[in-house]
């Protein structure tokens, strides 16, 4: 189905053309990268003139911007249904949101590299800094739980585990599962299962109990 279908199907008129703009950024994100396309080509792509856009936008980054808003927006609430309030265990819903970071990359392909190769620096728009600080607070909240479970001599500080979560999780997304088709290397394992034993491996490292 090309966006012009998608578009008819969802009953697209200009009165939304904030959000027909988005829906567009994300088609030719899918189809291009973050950096392959231009402004133009997403007013063209909703059926407006070239300075319509910008009665919403103040330019092409401010619209991808808002792309990878909304994504984190999407992205926290998947992160905190997987982390579940720490249920069954810390251990076992802090690999269920590893399970939904890689979810959500495979799923949402081009929110996700909104999200991680904008172009743009999170400071300059402050509803996306928050977007990502939500998220990125859910894996801080995981690692916090965890944590809590060593003993006081034994803690390791909570935003350096929930950093290196948060990286570990984005590399085996980006090498494995988001991204362009043909950047993806093959694996004699799921993207699921390696991320889950390389969290065993590392939860063991600091001493947490994992089974």
């Amino acid at each position: 189905m090309t966006f012009q279908d998608d578009r008819r199907t969802r009953g697209y008129h200009h009165g939304n053309l904030r959000e027909a703009m988005v829906q567009a950024a994300l088609h030719l994100i899918r189809e291009h990268g973050p950096g392959g396309f231009s402004f133009a080509e997403v007013a063209r792509l909703v059926g407006v003139s070239g300075a319509a856009p910008y009665r919403h936008f103040r330019d092409r980054n401010a619209l991808l911007a808002e792309v990878a808003r909304q994504g984190f927006v999407q992205f926290a609430s998947d992160l905190a249904a997987a982390w579940n309030n720490g249920k069954p265990t810390p251990v076992r819903a802090l690999e269920n949101c590893g399970r939904a970071y890689l979810s959500f990359a495979r799923r949402e392909p081009a929110a996700y590299a909104a999200m991680f190769e904008p172009g743009c620096a999170l400071d300059d728009y402050a509803d996306l800094a928050a977007a990502s600080d939500r998220a990125f607070g859910v894996l801080r909240g995981a690692a916090e739980a965890v944590v809590a479970s060593l003993p006081q001599d034994r803690k390791p500080p909570v935003m350096m585990m929930a950093l290196h979560i948060w990286s570990f999780s984005h590399g085996i997304a980006s090498l494995f599962v988001g991204g362009a088709a043909g950047a993806r290397r093959k694996l004699p394992m799921t993207p699921e299962d390696l991320l889950e034993a390389g969290l065993l491996i590392y939860l063991q490292s600091l001493g947490v109990a994992t089974s």
